[in-house]
């Protein structure tokens, strides 16, 4: 499984941006990331996160520590990732 790291795409797995993708910014400590969509591209708003409530996906950005969304969109772009950030995932459940 992909690792907590900077540029990590993820997937946000509770709250109301359940199922939308956003990218790790920053690292605030053992709990807590800084994530953002960017808003204008997946819904997720700049904000921070518990890492238990992110999945990360197998893909990565090259983005520095706290960059800007814009910087982030124009990684994305460069990446060809932009409509991979735009779909949404359906969250999968659990029967018990």
């Amino acid at each position: 499984m992909a690792s907590i790291e900077i540029g990590r795409i993820c997937v946000k797995t509770r709250g109301r941006e359940a199922g939308s993708k956003c990218v790790i910014v920053d690292i605030v400590d053992e709990n807590f990331v800084l994530v953002t969509g960017p808003s204008k591209v997946s819904g997720v708003k700049r904000r921070r996160s518990n890492v238990t409530h992110i999945e990360p996906t197998d893909k990565k950005v090259e983005i520095s520590k706290g960059a800007t969304d814009e910087e982030v969109e124009g990684k994305l772009r460069e990446a060809g990732l932009l409509d991979f950030m735009k779909e949404k995932v359906k969250p999968k459940l659990t029967v018990m």
